[in-house]
């Protein structure tokens, strides 16, 4: 007997042929496919571990096809099967769920590999793929591996605090603050993200907002509206800053530039920017006016244990 993810293990009567239960495999415990299984029975909806008798068989889920959910229940998903399953997770349209999301976006933040952060966090690189492309609900023990793989926490990868500011944890006991050398401050702020801008508002009161950000040619680049809080900053020396908290272990760093910010006109360079944009503004809306920022002083501090 050879099985798959997503496959259905029918027990029938020896006497009639009858069903008398049957489940999805949602686990694997050996890389060919045999027993035991682990098996979300349709019943119930529980998963326990099985070694299937002479009055099972497979009922095998071609590719491609989705795993019978029960009347009632919720689209089921794998349990963890552990690092020695190599068995394909289902397919189909990728639609992360929050966890999902929040696991592919630390590993990304971290530079690992799927099969890197697979074979830290002990588990199969079929289902750490299933868990960023599906809606799924890992198990504690599976969050603990990853959050350990990833240099996170678990509170983190569920969206625990995430209506709370970042940086509520414990100081470090013997910190270390250090100033950044212009160059690390370019390597930090490149790319693109999401960073404040602090600019005298429209009523001259000083304001500190949030924009999603690009860095082209030196230059830090964003989208607004006019008549918006940042469309102030035209015409005007503006502070600009980026950073980075790790709530797990209470160190982070931060960012300033500061120059004069100016509308982007020309129609060739704006063409540019929206076709080389990474992200559309968060916030949402008709926000065609570029406008950008040439840093004319580049300034970081990063917090990190005293002995590194």
């Amino acid at each position: 007997m050879r099985a798959h993810l997503g496959d259905q293990l029918v027990i029938e009567s020896p006497a009639t042929g009858a069903t008398r239960r049957d489940g999805e495999i949602v686990g694997l415990h050996h890389d060919d496919g045999t027993p035991p299984y682990d098996v979300r029975w349709s019943d119930t909806n529980e998963v326990t571990l099985v070694f299937p008798g002479p009055d099972a068989h497979l009922r095998h889920i071609e590719h491609g096809q989705q795993p019978r959910t029960p009347q009632g229940a919720s689209q089921p998903d794998p349990v963890d099967p552990g690092p020695v399953s190599a068995a394909a997770p289902p397919t189909g349209t990728p639609n992360p769920g929050d966890i999902g999301r929040r696991v592919a976006a630390e590993r990304h933040r971290s530079g690992l590999s799927r099969g890197e952060t697979a074979r830290r966090a002990r588990m199969s690189p079929d289902y750490l793929a299933y868990l960023e492309e599906q809606p799924a609900d890992p198990s504690l023990g599976t969050l603990v591996r990853l959050a350990d793989a990833l240099g996170t926490t678990v509170a983190a990868l569920r969206g625990g605090g995430i209506d709370l500011p970042p940086g509520q944890g414990q100081a470090l006991l013997h910190p270390r603050l250090r100033d950044l050398s212009p160059q690390e401050c370019r390597t930090l702020l490149s790319t693109h993200g999401v960073g404040r801008i602090a600019l005298p508002a429209s009523d001259g009161r000083p304001a500190v907002v949030p924009v999603n950000y690009e860095v082209v040619d030196d230059a830090i680049v964003f989208r607004t509206a006019p008549g918006s809080v940042p469309a102030a900053a035209v015409g005007k020396e503006v502070a600009f800053e980026v950073d980075h908290v790790d709530e797990a272990m209470s160190q982070g760093w931060s960012v300033l530039a500061v120059g004069p910010a100016h509308v982007v006109t020309e129609p060739d360079a704006v063409h540019g920017l929206t076709r080389r944009a990474h992200t559309t503004p968060w916030a949402g809306g008709e926000r065609e006016m570029w406008v950008s920022i040439r840093p004319a002083s580049l300034s970081g501090r990063r917090i990190t244990p005293a002995d590194e």
